[in-house]
């Protein structure tokens, strides 16, 4: 009994250990330090953002338009956890080092959660988005997604403001402007009283277990929960990640 008791709890911990490898710590494909060393032989199209650009919790859009888009070299800058700041302080690494032909930007879903004030949030995108113009790239901003489908509740009330300062900034500095959230919501809206924000760090390890060990789509297991569009509550299932491929392609393509 104890060697079979000490088997399980090996296996357990092991297969806890691999879920959240491939989940948190796993480098997304093409990422800036694989790619950017080398001088591009295609446009490069540089994704960048947090964990629904890096797409390993949630679909992941970034390689839906790499598919979509060959002529492309699309290098996938999402890093788990970060905030605008973060990306602030990596930008000449995983962006400006790539020397892009385009750039997306998706990030400030931390901001909100951790209640960063949506002043300083506007200045450090900013920021980010003029050191990247100077490269000569063009830039598109996508505004933020809810955070839990009750549009009406939790950090979705706070949520405006950051959008808010998104579309100011883009139209600042003659950003594109992709609006993200409006396509989300109003598929949302039209469905009628969705489930509020109930995000936690176990709930995501269960969704990507879901995922990753017994293969089923982020739109399954979203569903199971009672979601449409947010596999956890943040990201992305497979019909939201479509909504990004699409506006992303439109921008890229100059046909909306």
């Amino acid at each position: 009994m104890t060697i079979t008791l000490s088997t399980l709890l090996v296996f357990v911990l092991g297969t806890a250990g691999v879920v959240g490898w491939l989940t948190f710590l796993r480098a997304p494909d093409n990422a800036p330090s694989a790619a950017c060393g080398a001088e591009p032989t295609r446009p490069r199209l540089v994704a960048a953002g947090a964990s629904m650009t890096q797409g390993s919790l949630g679909a992941d859009w970034v390689g839906a338009v790499r598919a979509r888009h060959p002529a492309y070299e699309v290098v996938n800058a999402g890093v788990n956890g970060n905030k605008v700041a973060d990306l602030l302080a990596r930008v000449e690494t995983d962006v400006v080092a790539c020397r892009p032909a385009a750039v997306t930007l998706l990030i400030g879903t931390n901001d909100v959660r951790d209640d960063v004030p949506p002043d300083r949030y506007r200045a450090d995108l900013r920021t980010v988005v003029e050191r990247v113009k100077t490269t000569g790239a063009r830039v598109a901003l996508m505004s933020l997604p809810p955070l839990g489908e009750d549009l009406d509740a939790g950090p979705n009330l706070r949520l405006p403001a950051y959008n808010a300062a998104v579309k100011e900034v883009a139209a600042v500095t003659g950003a594109a402007y992709l609006p993200l959230y409006e396509r989300m919501a109003g598929t949302l809206r039209q469905a009628g009283p969705r489930t509020p924000y109930a995000f936690s760090f176990p709930l995501a390890l269960t969704v990507a277990a879901q995922h990753h060990l017994l293969r089923r789509t982020w739109d399954e297991i979203a569903a199971s929960g009672g979601r449409m569009l947010l596999v956890d509550h943040i990201h992305l299932t497979d019909r939201a990640a479509s909504m990004v491929t699409d506006l992303t392609s439109a921008w890229l393509t100059g046909k909306p």
